[in-house]
């Protein structure tokens, strides 16, 4: 069983689910995943806790990649408390069906090696330079996030098992020969229609809307009259990438801190090395005595390569002899790690080294020494540091005058703003759903809204938007949540009632038609009485096409023959549609190429059902405690 597993989890699945790795790591960085602050668990999964911090990250990171890719139309969708709280949940889901899956990988005992993850860690384009592995970009983008190597490669390494199990449950799935070739002759038959389509406008002047029609209609929707509390924020953001314009660095400091830091800029040294695996499994005696016997006949002349062919556990490297191409520091597990650089020549062999993953015997292959870059190299980056620095230096020193004086003088952001020489800013009225982007952070959102600076008028706390951006802010307008009166939305009441009563007459004068093209009578009279006139629409594809949607839906609803023929549509904008079905195309034959990819995709559907089948198993079986604060 676990063999099967890793051999899924070698194949094109495996890469697109490592993919989702290193996408999560662009959009949020590594801290996000192996740091949180706070306790505080929103669901808990047979014992372990979700935290609201890690919700928090997943739903912003979520929500961030959806406007990326539908820009400011999204912000619509977001401004609807159901669809937030729907969105939040889904996301919630979500994060239980990964606690499920990595407790069940546990459970089974699966795992991923050093090599795999080195393998990994090596292929991932964030730490890719010119299409090579570029050590130092790794280290430097660690180092970013305040982590190790130790710290990523733990990571890398739960994701990557959960994952395993995920692979080689989307890897069974297929797709049988008969499958496919009925989804081909449903996805691509085409279908001839005749239609006669007319817009509820037509219809409008005949609609009568009343006082009582408008009264009913604001009743019914009462909620949907309820306007959200909204505030207009004057502030002053104080941040550092602002003050680096106000700070300067001389030569002199940009040498000495060369000249300090030299270890910071050079490259670690890299072996190149090999090895031979023996899993312990279950017999760690025999793993280790077969170890033993394998580097006794190293010692006698055996060729490395050969035996580690024929024997290494690790079958990735075997294939190559055993080669890991090369490793720095820290790189592998530590035992590992100091064996192969404690090798003085190349051609050395280790002793018998063991880990968690078996025994294990290296051989150094290659060095590339240690070098350190020059001055001149470097003295641009390292004058972007110091500028940092200083201007971060100034930064602390700004936030405490800012907070000071607006504690001080709370009536105004004037003397705060004076203080440290920056403008005040003001917003447009906004609710919360509807914050402008620099300003949607929770923890501003929160104070923007209460009591203290809606009721008392008072200036904010130094109020924190990230670990370079801090603001002081006050509310200069208020409007509370209220519902609007009729009057207010008598206008838009009465367009609404309008539409609905025109696109209902449509659909009436529709269904006349309808039944009179199924019982045979004339309806030209009905049609010119409309301008309108039948047309005609051939080889109707299922998707695409200059065809509405919900007449080619209906189109490829229809039988040839009986009262089925013909139907009526209705479009999103309200027009409405007679559709008559006049003859059915049969697919054209499958060819081998397009067969092979219908069969994958079949597959790949298959495999996201079972895998979702899977998870809905896991989670009835499991114990799940959800928060109700959420």
């Amino acid at each position: 069983m676990l063999e099967r597993i890793r051999e899924g989890s070698q194949g094109p699945w495996a890469m697109a689910i490592i993919a989702l790795i290193v996408l999560s790591f662009v959009f949020a960085g590594v801290g996000s995943y192996l740091t949180s602050n706070g306790t505080t668990a929103v669901a808990t999964v047979n014992g372990e806790e979700i935290s609201a911090q890690e919700l928090e990250r997943a739903y912003q990171n979520q929500r961030a990649q959806m406007e990326s890719q539908y820009g400011e139309s999204i912000a619509q969708l977001f401004s609807s408390e159901q669809y937030l709280a729907d969105f939040r949940k889904n996301v919630l889901d979500r994060l239980i069906a990964e606690k499920l899956i990595q407790q069940q990988a546990t459970n089974m005992g699966l795992r991923v090696s050093d090599e795999q993850i080195r393998e990994t860690i090596v292929q991932m384009p964030e730490f890719q330079f010119g299409g090579q592995f570029d050590n130092e970009r790794f280290q430097a983008i660690l180092r970013q996030n305040g982590f190790q190597v130790a710290d990523f490669r733990d990571y890398l390494r739960t994701q990557m098992t959960q994952n395993q199990l995920a692979a080689a449950l989307t890897n069974s799935s297929f797709a049988l020969d008969g499958e496919v070739e009925q989804a081909n002759a449903l996805q691509r038959q085409t279908r001839n229609a005749k239609y006669v389509l007319v817009s509820s406008d037509e219809f409008a002047d005949s609609i009568e809307v009343t006082d009582a029609d408008i009264e009913a209609f604001y009743n019914n929707n009462i909620a949907s009259f309820d306007t959200e509390e909204q505030v207009k924020l004057a502030y002053v953001k104080l941040s550092v990438e602002d003050l680096k314009g106000r700070v300067s660095v001389d030569e002199d400091s940009v040498r000495t801190y060369y000249d300090n830091n030299l270890g910071s800029y050079g490259t670690e040294e890299q072996r190149r090395v090999s090895h031979i695996l023996i899993e312990a499994g279950d017999d760690t005696d025999a793993a280790k005595a077969k170890a033993e016997s394998l580097k006794a006949e190293i010692d006698s002349g055996a060729d490395f390569a050969a035996l580690a062919e024929a024997n290494s556990d690790d079958t990735f490297s075997a294939e190559n002899g055993g080669d890991l191409d090369f490793i720095t520091p820290e790189m592998m597990d530590p035992a590992f790690d100091e064996a192969a650089f404690s090798l003085e020549n190349v051609g050395d062999v280790s002793d018998v080294v063991e880990t968690e993953f078996g025994y294990h015997i290296i051989k150094l292959t290659e060095v590339k020494e240690a070098q350190v870059k020059s001055f001149d190299e470097v003295a641009g980056e390292i004058r972007d540091t110091l500028l940092y620095d200083a201007a971060m230096e100034k930064y602390f020193e700004l936030q405490n005058t800012l907070a000071e004086i607006a504690f001080e003088v709370p009536d105004t952001l004037d003397d705060a703003a004076n203080a440290v020489d920056l403008p005040i800013q003001e917003s447009v009225l906004f609710s919360r759903n509807t914050a402008p982007a620099e300003l949607s952070s929770p923890g501003l959102l929160d104070v923007a809204f209460s009591s203290e600076l809606v009721e008392e008028g008072l200036n904010s706390d130094i109020i924190e938007l990230d670990d370079e951006t801090v603001v002081v802010a006050r509310v200069v307008e208020h409007q509370p949540q209220r519902t609007q009166s009729l009057d207010e939305v008598r206008e838009g009441i009465e367009a609404s009632v309008k539409a609905e009563k025109s696109k209902e007459a449509a659909e009436s004068w529709a269904f006349d038609v309808a039944q009179k093209v199924r019982a045979g009578e004339s309806v030209e009279d009905e049609l010119a009485a409309k301008s309108v006139e039948w047309e005609t629409a051939a080889n109707v594809q299922r998707a695409g096409g200059t065809l509405a949607r919900a007449l080619v839906d209906t189109l490829f609803s229809l039988a040839l023959e009986g009262d089925d023929q013909v139907d009526v549509a209705t479009t999103v904008n309200g027009d409405v549609a007679v559709v008559m079905l006049e003859g059915v195309n049969p697919a054209p034959a499958l060819e081998s190429e397009l067969g092979e990819s219908l069969k994958q995709r079949l597959a790949q559907v298959q495999g996201q059902r079972v895998y979702q089948q899977y998870i809905d198993a896991l989670r009835a079986n499991a114990e799940v405690t959800i928060s109700e604060a959420l």
